[in-house]
């Protein structure tokens, strides 16, 4: 909980609740439900025009609720509930392909983050839980929608350029095999990617861990961590592995204006 509610805390979110448990029929949920008494919430306009309640957790009562109303996955929007059209963080997803060596995901990573500090840019690095990694950039001041997605957009369009055998930018599946798809699409408004602690509603329990890029090349997997393993680590933790993100300056001005 003490690792998790930083992760989630004061932004929008998303939430995955399976009632029947991780290996039954599970639902996503955005906006505040009936019964929830320590959640709170966020009215939000949505690309139909519609205002919703969005969910918002303000401290651990609220993560605990929502633990009782059955919810595994935690997913944030990449900015806060009081300036939501504006990010403060652009999250690279890296979903390896059917034949993807590990070993190649993990060179993705290594890979994007030179190109990042190329650019000016620090990133950090967690596990998905699932097959791949994510490379998350922090920004503050935080910058418009507008600016974020197209630059993510850009960023993993320009890798699959340069090495087109091991990158593709597109979600079709068809062109996927055997290649890494850098997914930018969690960089909009309204999108979201898993916080890092938590759980995954998927077979073993496995848990969305942040590394220090140190670590990387010691882990075997995106789902490397679970909910048995987890623990040990978090004890054995002396700081947050992306200690100093929130003291990190860096925006998307500078390369808008250099475009």
């Amino acid at each position: 909980m003490a690792w998790l509610l930083p992760e989630i805390s004061g932004r929008p979110l998303s939430i995955i609740r399976c009632p029947q448990g991780s290996t039954r029929p599970c639902f996503f949920q955005k906006h505040l439900a009936a019964g929830m008494h320590y959640v709170d919430s966020v009215p939000l306009v949505e690309e139909s025009g519609q205002t919703e309640d969005y969910l918002v957790v303000r401290d651990a009562r609220a993560v605990r609720e929502l633990v009782q109303f059955n919810t595994l996955e935690f997913h944030p929007w990449g900015a806060h509930a009081d300036d939501p059209d504006r990010a403060d963080r652009v999250v690279f997803d890296l979903d390896p392909g059917a034949g993807v060596p590990w070993s190649e995901t993990v060179a993705a990573a290594r890979r994007l983050r030179g190109l990042l500090e190329d650019a000016g840019l620090q990133s950090f690095v967690r596990t998905s839980g699932g097959k791949g990694l994510h490379v998350v950039v922090p920004l503050k001041p935080a910058c418009d929608w507008e600016q974020v997605k197209p630059f993510a957009h850009a960023f993993a369009e320009s890798m699959a350029r340069m090495e087109p055998l091991k990158y593709v930018a597109t979600s079709s599946k068809r062109l996927r095999k055997g290649r890494i798809f850098i997914d930018y699409l969690r960089n909009g408004r309204g999108a979201t990617s898993v916080a890092s602690f938590s759980l995954r509603a998927r077979p073993g329990a496995p848990v969305a861990m942040p590394l220090r890029w140190e670590e990387l090349g010691r882990v075997k997997g995106g789902n490397a961590f679970d909910i048995d393993s987890v623990p040990a680590r978090l004890r054995r933790l002396k700081q947050h592995p992306w200690a100093g993100i929130e003291r990190i300056r860096q925006n998307l001005a500078g390369l808008a204006r250099d475009d």
